[in-house]
């Protein structure tokens, strides 16, 4: 696939998704971390005109001189911006000028492209497009996310329950000790913190190439679970106790039976389903309860080959910290992931809402242990 047909494939699947939503919808945000709509359809524009059209096209009009600030995310380099938690408060500017900007941009990148075929473009062009599929997952787990605490539990759409998968495999497999490479070491795309290839000790282990069912995960709830200090790690139990936690994100018991809300509605727990949208401590202390542990991201991606992998994003027992001879790029793009390397723990694989051909085994994904509105999942090691 060509540059340009590639970044038009990119570019219109983020607004195929949000055409399902109501004008209403574009703008609300139910928390801090949960963007809404309407600013991920901005951001990621803003991402290329910023890093590819400012930059590269002679004499370009930047569209509006207020959207730098507007949605500028975290870009220390670029200038001052609005706080993340005041995203939902911007009733201005209205949808229909964020999808002309769209079209604005989208017009002047296909014109760069017909000017300047040079590698230095063409991957600035490519990080954009990995970007904005980041943010094509995040929109899906965000409009999840308020489609979720609304009280109607509104549809998104009747087919699309992602929550529908169940494992495939059955079996484990058993990892020698020994000396094994990890890291990023091919000609694509990857993000820099895959990059430092390097050697890792490993003990033998045994992987299960499953992953948790709904099922399994109520069988701890039923055990009483959520009430044993003993499995829990201390903020863990301090999270449990403050917030009355008792089951997973999204799930609700009815005339005493579990539902959980999906985005084709609100639907009865499948048991035989895999487990989703729980958070590192509710993995961990599901991993005690049943004797196991996590693996840690070494271990999964030594594994990785053998494993049926790819539903949910799977909590790893490993903080987020760089490879050896990590280097950060210079100016804005050096602030992509480098500055998260601390509280965060790394979660392997990829998930059931993330984009098509955004996923390796290389790829660390990483999240607060106290979140969970992503697809996450558990898969456990002895």
């Amino acid at each position: 696939m060509s540059i340009k047909a590639h970044f038009t494939q990119v570019r219109s699947q983020t607004v195929s998704f949000c055409s399902h939503l109501n004008v209403e919808d574009y703008s609300i945000q139910v928390a801090a971390f949960a963007s809404p709509p309407k600013w991920h359809l901005a951001h990621t524009t803003w991402f290329f005109e910023e890093f590819i059209l400012k930059p590269f096209l002679p004499n370009y009009k930047t569209f509006d001189a207020n959207y730098g600030f507007l949605f500028n995310s975290y870009y220390n380099t670029l200038g001052t911006r609005i706080l993340q938690s005041n995203r939902g408060n911007m009733s201005r500017p209205v949808t229909s000028d964020i999808l002309d900007y769209r079209s604005y941009v989208d017009k002047n990148v296909l014109k760069l492209l017909d000017q300047n075929s040079s590698k230095e473009l063409k991957d600035l062009i490519v990080l954009g497009l990995n970007h904005e599929q980041q943010h094509q997952e995040l929109l899906i787990t965000d409009v999840k996310y308020m489609f979720g605490h609304n009280p109607l539990f509104p549809v998104y759409k009747k087919d699309y329950n992602l929550l529908k998968d169940h494992n495939i495999a059955l079996d484990t497999t058993k990892i020698n000790e020994g000396i094994y490479q990890v890291g990023y070491n091919g000609e694509d795309f990857c993000y820099d913190n895959e990059l430092g290839v390097h050697k890792v000790f490993i003990n033998d282990f045994e992987i299960n190439n499953f992953l948790v069912t709904n099922g399994d995960y109520i069988a701890f709830m039923e055990a009483g679970g959520y009430s044993d200090f003993n499995l829990w790690l201390d903020e863990g139990w301090s999270w449990v106790n403050k917030n009355n936690i008792n089951a997973p994100l999204y799930w609700f018991k009815i005339d005493e039976i579990w539902h959980y809300y999906t985005l084709a509605g609100l639907q009865p727990v499948d048991k035989n389903a895999i487990l989703s949208h729980i958070n590192f401590y509710e993995a961990n202390a599901y991993a005690e309860w049943k004797g196991m542990r996590l693996p840690t991201e070494f271990e999964w991606e030594v594994a990785s080959n053998t494993l049926q992998w790819g539903k949910r994003w799977e909590w790893t027992a490993s903080a987020y910290l760089p490879y050896p001879n990590f280097e950060k790029a210079n100016g804005a793009v050096g602030e992509y992931n480098g500055k998260f390397m601390s509280n965060k723990m790394v979660l392997r694989g990829a998930s059931v809402a993330t984009s098509q051909n955004h996923s390796r085994n290389t790829y660390r994904n990483f999240f607060n242990p106290l979140e969970r509105w992503q697809y996450t999942g558990i898969r456990l090691v002895k």
